[in-house]
C-alpha cells in the first residue's frame, strides 16, 4: 500500500514520494525558547518523530531541518525583564528543550538551526524582496506587502480579498481573520537587542526566519513542511508568501499539521491549572515512555485529549507489549512452526503498514498490534504456538518499536546489567533448591529494589524491568 498524507494545501489525501532521489527534504518549525516546552508542544514534536521513523522504515533517507527561534517578541520581553542578555536567556531553554526531547526519545533532525546564526541571510532575503517590490518601509521597519502576492490565503483557505490595503501589524502573532502586511525587519527599540546588517540595525520578524533557513538548507522547494495547526495562519501562510516571492517556485509540496492537545477535555492554560511541562509529569512519577505512547496514540490530525487515566492506560499497554516480548524470548515452545500463525503474523504486519501508510494512522497501527498479541497469547496458552513462530513475531515487535520506541524501559532500572540480573536469579534458584528460602527472598527483594520483577512460570523464571 502506498504512503499517503493529508495535504493541508490541497485539502486532499495524496500519495507521497520525494521529488527527487530517495531523500525526503523536510522542515519543521521548532521551539521558541522563551520557556520550558509544554505537552501540547510535545504532541507536535512527537508527531514529527513518528513521521521521521516511519519514513525511514519505508526505505527513505532523511534531510530534516528544524529551526530554534531564539529571537522574537516574547523572548526579548522576558530577557529584558530578567536583565539578561538574549543568548544567556535562551541558552537555558534551548538546553532544556533538547534534554526533554532526549527523554521522550525524539530524534534530533539532521540539522538544528538557531535563528540568530542566520541574521545576515535574512537581511539579504529582505533586500531581495524589496528589489522585487514586495516590501515597503515605515518608521524604520520593513513590511511585506501581501497585496503583492496574489496567492495569499491558499494554505489557510481563507479569503482575504476584503482586507484594507496597507494595514499592517508589528507583533508576531495575530488573529486568524486579521491578515495584514507583516513585519520582515523591525527597527531597534531602546533597550532591545539588535543586529548591524547591510540594511542597518534591527532584528528580523518571526516569519522570515523559517523561509530563509528552509531555503538555505533544503533548496527552493521542500518535500514536506510540518507544524501544529496553530501555525497555519499567520506563520505558514506568511512563509509561503515570502518564499515563493523570493524563488518563484512552490515552497513545499506537502504541508502536514498536527491538531491541538486538550487536557481533561479543556484547552490547556495556566489559569485553569492544567498546564503541564514534560518535567511536571515526570515529577509526578509518570514514565517518559508512557507519555510518549499517549502523545503518539491518537492520529495526528485528531485532537488528543490528554488525561491522567490515559497515562495510566498507556503504562498498562506498554506492560502488555513488554510482557509479550518477554514471553516470546523466555518461554519454551514446542518445535516446529504453525502455518496458520505465520499467516496471522504476516497479516498483522500488513495491517500495521496499512495503518501507518494511511496518513500515519497510529490508532489503526496500534490496534493491529494488540489484536495480534491477544491472538498469539491465546495460541501460546493452548500450545499452538511453536518455536519456529518466534522469529517472525519478534520481527513484528521490532518494526513496531522502530516507530513507537516504548519497549525499552527508561530510568534507573536500566542501570543493572542483564548479566548481573541473570546471575542473581541463578543464585536465588540455587538458594531455593538448598531450601534457603530466606536467602531467596532477600535476592528477590534486592532485585525488586533495582526495578526487576520476577515471574515464576511453568517454563521457568521470567523477569522484566519496571
Amino acid at each position: 500500500m502506498a504512503l499517503r498524507f493529508y495535504n493541508t494545501l490541497s485539502q486532499q489525501m495524496e500519495e507521497f514520494t520525494p521529488a527527487r532521489d530517495n531523500t525526503v527534504r523536510m522542515y519543521s518549525c521548532g521551539p521558541t525558547v522563551y520557556d520550558f516546552a509544554h505537552i501540547g508542544n510535545f504532541r507536535t514534536f512527537t508527531f514529527v518523530d513518528i513521521l521521521r521513523k516511519w519514513l525511514r522504515a519505508s526505505g527513505f533517507q532523511l534531510n530534516h531541518v528544524m529551526n530554534v527561534t531564539d529571537v522574537d517578541d516574547k523572548i526579548i520581553r522576558n530577557a529584558v525583564a530578567q536583565h539578561k542578555g538574549l543568548n544567556e536567556y535562551t541558552a537555558v531553554y534551548t538546553k532544556a528543550f533538547l534534554d526533554d526531547c532526549a527523554t521522550l526519545r525524539l530524534e534530533r533532525p539532521e540539522k538544528l538551526v538557531p535563528a540568530t546564526e542566520h541574521i545576515d541571510d535574512m537581511a539579504a532575503a529582505i533586500e531581495k524582496l524589496t528589489a522585487a517590490n514586495h516590501t515597503y518601509t515605515s518608521d524604520g521597519s520593513v513590511y511585506f506587502r501581501i497585496a503583492s502576492f496574489p496567492g495569499y490565503g491558499k494554505l489557510s483557505h481563507n479569503d482575504f480579498s476584503g482586507n484594507i490595503a496597507g494595514a499592517r501589524v508589528d507583533v508576531d502573532e495575530y488573529e486568524k481573520a486579521d491578515a495584514r502586511d507583516f513585519a520582515l525587519w523591525k527597527a531597534p527599540k531602546e533597550g532591545e537587542p539588535f543586529w548591524p546588517t547591510s540594511m542597518g540595525p534591527g532584528r528580523p520578524g518571526w516569519h522570515i526566519e523559517c523561509s530563509v533557513m528552509a531555503i538555505k538548507y533544503l533548496d527552493e522547494t521542500l518535500d514536506i513542511h510540518l507544524g501544529g495547526v496553530d501555525l497555519i495562519f499567520p506563520h505558514h501562510e506568511n512563509e509561503i508568501a515570502q518564499s515563493e516571492s523570493l524563488t518563484g517556485k512552490p515552497f513545499s509540496r506537502f504541508w502536514l499539521h498536527a491538531e491541538f492537545l486538550m487536557v481533561e477535555g479543556q484547552k490547556m492554560s495556566k489559569s485553569l491549572g492544567n498546564y503541564f511541562t514534560l518535567r511536571d509529569l515526570l515529577a509526578r512519577g509518570y514514565a517518559a515512555e508512557a507519555i510518549r505512547y499517549l502523545l503518539a496514540s491518537a492520529p495526528y490530525r485528531k485532537q488528543l485529549n490528554f488525561t491522567f487515566d490515559g497515562l495510566k492506560s498507556a503504562a498498562t499497554a506498554i506492560d502488555r507489549l513488554r510482557n509479550f516480548k518477554l514471553r516470546l524470548e523466555t518461554d519454551r515452545f514446542p518445535a516446529g512452526a504453525n502455518l496458520e500463525l505465520a499467516a496471522r503474523t504476516a497479516g498483522a504486519t500488513q495491517a500495521f503498514h496499512a495503518g501507518m501508510n494511511e496518513d500515519l494512522n497510529t490508532a489503526e497501527a496500534l490496534a493491529a498490534i494488540f489484536e495480534y498479541i491477544r491472538d498469539v497469547n491465546s495460541a501460546m496458552d493452548s500450545g499452538a504456538f511453536r518455536a519456529g513462530d518466534v522469529p517472525a513475531a519478534l520481527e513484528l515487535l521490532k518494526l513496531f518499536d522502530s516507530v513507537f520506541d516504548v519497549l525499552q524501559p527508561s530510568g534507573g532500572s536500566a542501570g543493572l546489567p542483564d548479566a548481573e540480573v541473570e546471575a542473581l536469579i541463578a543464585e536465588r534458584t540455587a538458594a531455593k533448591k538448598a531450601r534457603d528460602f530466606a536467602r531467596a527472598d532477600r535476592i528477590r527483594g534486592q532485585l525488586l529494589e533495582q526495578g526487576i520483577i520476577l515471574e515464576d512460570t511453568k517454563s521457568g523464571i521470567r523477569w522484566k524491568r519496571k
